[in-house]
């Protein structure tokens, strides 16, 4: 266990202070979008946990205080009530970079810092341990995210250390992620439920059910490659294949006939079936019919439509070019799929090229394959695209998280208003 604690002496009095960490967005929250539109970057899944849980798990005995973007502020005090407030901050800070991918090697590092030194991989802060005080020059921007210099500081190097930089990132590590946050989560009784005779389970050592989740006859759970991780309350309908590595959230549904293969995280409360390979789809979000999605990322209250397939592989198998935050970026990968904003939807029957990306709440119909950057606030598909109207988007989101039994906030519909304005720019029409 890491000993985390500040030991501060006071009229030869000695008491000990549970020290504090600050998780931090830094410019490179930009090549994330349109992700990271709705919420900080440390709120990205990859494996089992957020970034912002694989932090805390690696740190359990320090206070993590959340900093955002200042237009993301209302909403994310509205979602973590408790979280105190950035400002309140006293004394020495461990500043940790939000799209830091922890674990216990680099949390190991981090401890050992002393004031003034930081940890940096290619020229971005990873981590770094300040005063409060002297901080705060580093978020005096508009936007009031971190502006390290890092010449500022006594630097080490880092070479092994996972710094999210694109969204593919986060898919490509999820099988790897997977593992290690199943370790993390690690129960003595990984099966809490009674399985039926004709339910086939494969290393069963790695495979974990949590209570109340009903998995029916003929389901295979293969986790001879990695490990299966299905949380509360879910159902596994029959004919279902899922191999590891793999997680299903809560409360989540899986339909008859889905395969899920490895290296895919399901979020709490989706409904799933047809072809999963490599991908994270955020809670709260359902691709629930036949179709193909790969090595794609969705975002939160996502709907893909029957029959709805995404390549994940040009045809020369040269690597894939995607666009980010306007630009035409070089991933490196030969493999990438679709990245969808949140409250994006299809219709049926609709097509995706290699590594296509989908704006916030979208509507993407028609035949043919739409372009390969559709901005957000989008409807439409391959023949024309025209905006979205903002109070027709929130008429349908309020009506579509009513069914979750979840209201859509004052302060969210002021955020996806301030989106709208923000890629006003993006849109021709």
């Amino acid at each position: 266990m890491i000993n985390f604690y500040l030991v501060c002496y006071q009229n030869n009095f000695t008491f000990t202070m549970k020290s504090i960490i600050c998780l931090f967005e830094d410019s490179g929250f930009s090549n994330l979008l349109p992700l990271v539109y709705l919420r900080p970057v440390y709120d990205l899944n990859c494996g089992i946990l957020s970034i912002r849980e694989k932090v805390e798990r690696n740190f359990p005995k320090a206070e993590t205080i959340l900093h955002a973007r200042n237009y993301l502020n209302n909403v994310l005090d509205e979602r973590d009530p408790n979280n105190r407030k950035f400002e309140s901050i006293k004394g020495v800070v461990t500043y940790i970079n939000g799209r830091l991918i922890a674990d216990i090697n680099i949390a190991n590092k981090i401890t050992k810092l002393n004031v003034g030194e930081a940890l940096v991989k290619e020229n971005s802060v990873v981590a770094v341990k300040l005063n409060y005080a002297d901080a705060q020059k580093y978020f005096d921007n508009e936007l009031n995210i971190a502006d390290f210099n890092i010449s500022d500081f006594s630097i080490q190097e880092l070479a092994d250390v996972s710094l999210i930089k694109y969204p593919w990132d986060l898919v490509n590590l999820n099988g790897n992620e997977i593992r290690s946050d199943f370790q993390l989560l690690q129960r003595k009784t990984n099966i809490n439920i009674k399985l039926d005779k004709n339910v086939v389970v494969k290393n069963k050592k790695l495979v974990s059910i949590d209570k109340g989740t009903t998995v029916n006859p003929f389901v295979m759970i293969d986790a001879t490659n990695g490990p299966v991780y299905i949380g509360k309350n879910v159902e596994i309908m029959p004919h279902v294949t899922i191999k590891g590595p793999a997680y299903i959230g809560d409360n989540s549904l899986v339909k008859s006939h889905t395969s899920i293969y490895h290296d895919t995280s399901i979020g709490k409360v989706c409904k799933v079936g047809g072809e999963i390979e490599n991908s994270i789809i955020h809670s709260f979000s359902n691709k629930q019919h036949e179709g193909f999605l790969g090595h794609s990322y969705l975002g939160s209250w996502v709907n893909i439509g029957a029959s709805t397939n995404n390549s994940d592989l040009k045809n020369n198998y040269s690597d894939v070019d995607v666009y980010i935050n306007g630009k035409l970026v070089h991933s490196g990968s030969k493999f990438v799929g679709l990245i969808m904003g949140d409250h994006s939807k299809t219709a049926i029957n609709t097509m995706f090229n290699t590594g296509t990306t989908v704006g916030v709440s979208c509507n993407i119909f028609g035949g043919g394959f739409p372009p390969k950057y559709i901005p957000s606030f989008c409807w439409g598909g391959s023949d024309w695209l025209r905006t979205y109207d903002i109070s027709k988007c929130i008429e349908v989101a309020k009506i579509v998280m009513k069914r979750r039994n979840i209201e859509l906030s004052e302060n969210e519909e002021r955020l996806l208003h301030t989106v709208f304005e923000m890629t006003s720019i993006e849109r021709k029409d």
